[in-house]
């Protein structure tokens, strides 16, 4: 039966988890709450696979890194929520979570708004050794965008 969380925070499914790879996968969005970016040695491996680099980004470790400095600087009061997780057989585990934050910085190209943003996304990991080696993730950017620029939310 999957794990459905009480949509814990990040910092505390950290402390609660029952295990390394719950834990590890918790902690790596906790870095993007407290920006931080050092962090990502903790728990993201040095050949870190992202699935999802956005184009023209770093790939890997150096991606994410980036990924991290940039919702930190464009961002305060982030908050993700566990919404729902398993974990797999192989090391996976997928969690699908929810972010709160005010847009207050302009490191995705818009300047900053003030407005409150609340989006989701899941990621797919696979955890080796308490370290992450393969990322897929899907955030909610078209909602995002549309929230710091004022437009409209619907779907």
């Amino acid at each position: 039966m999957p794990a459905i969380s009480t949509a814990n925070t990040a910092s505390e499914m950290v402390r609660s988890a029952t295990s390394t790879a719950l834990r590890v996968a918790a902690r790596e969005l906790e870095l993007y709450d407290t920006g931080n970016v050092d962090g990502a040695d903790e728990v993201l491996a040095p050949d870190l696979i992202d699935h999802n680099a956005a184009p023209d980004a770093a790939s890997g470790i150096d991606g994410m890194r980036a990924s991290i400095a940039a919702v930190c600087d464009g961002f305060t009061d982030t908050q993700h929520w566990i919404l729902f997780h398993e974990e797999l057989p192989g090391g996976w585990v997928v969690l699908h979570w929810g972010m709160t934050a005010i847009h207050t910085g302009d490191p995705f190209g818009f300047p900053a708004s003030g407005n409150p943003v609340d989006i989701n996304g899941q990621d797919i990991m696979r955890i080796v050794d308490g370290k992450i080696t393969e990322i897929y993730h899907v955030e909610e950017l078209l909602k995002l965008t549309q929230q710091i620029s004022g437009g409209t939310q619907s779907a």
